[in-house]
């Protein structure tokens, strides 16, 4: 199956330059030159990545992002020219699930789109685990709490079921960082502090004290107590 990419950036030589790239691995992209135009292609179809620029004209592309997650669980990978740790923080936060910065080597973030593909074709065959109140199933992709479906984007789904494969062991961010994104050598494990923020105000009951998906100082994170 030919897999689909959008590209929502209004700078025409670099949308030319990803064009090709992920043309020539056999990838069917997309183009919007705005935040709106892109976000109206994803009310009429979807699309399997969405690559973002931040510097968008109109809606930035923090907006834009926090709107595609509103109704999209595709994964974006957030291109910017602000690779200060504030503004990847920001744009991670805001929905993204990766990032480059520019200027880029197109290999590289064919790479990315590639592992991100590949990690959420992935299916885990393990059985379901429960923790407090949630219950992981990822057979069926699912996750309850109290009996309500959680509503998590693939990254978040698949870091909560790396960290289900083994409870009680804790895993480093460069471990989660290989078995999530699929990759370590170029990889910020901004990502995985960051996701793992996320993940906690949507399952935990208190997320300044975390129960489910817990700090090991110095080690990186476990689930449960």
């Amino acid at each position: 199956m030919r897999r689909t990419v959008l590209i929502i950036e209004d700078d025409a030589g670099i949308r030319r330059v990803v064009n090709l790239a992920l043309a020539a691995e056999g990838m069917e992209v997309h183009e919007a030159t705005t935040g709106e135009d892109g976000l109206a292609l994803l009310a009429r179809r979807t699309f399997d990545v969405v690559l973002l620029d931040l510097m968008l004209p109109g809606r930035d592309g923090f907006e834009i992002c926090r709107e595609i997650r509103r109704t999209s669980e595709a994964p974006v990978i957030m291109v910017t020219a602000r690779s200060d740790s504030h503004d990847v923080v920001a744009g991670l936060e805001a929905g993204a699930d990766d990032y480059v910065s520019k200027p880029f080597v197109a290999k590289e973030l064919s790479a990315r789109i590639r592992a991100l593909l590949r990690r959420s074709a992935e299916s885990s065959t393990q059985g379901n685990v429960s923790v407090e109140d949630v219950e992981i199933a990822p057979r069926n992709g699912l996750v309850l709490k109290a009996g309500v479906p959680v509503a998590l984007t693939k990254t978040e789904f698949r870091l909560l079921g790396e960290l289900a494969a083994t409870p009680g062991r804790v895993l480093s961010r460069e471990e989660l960082l290989e078995r999530v994104w699929g990759y370590g050598y170029f990889g910020d494990v901004r990502l995985v502090d960051v996701h793992i923020g996320r993940l906690r105000k949507k399952v935990e009951a208190d997320p300044t004290n975390p129960r489910i998906v817990v700090t090991v100082r110095g080690m990186g994170y476990r689930l449960g107590t």
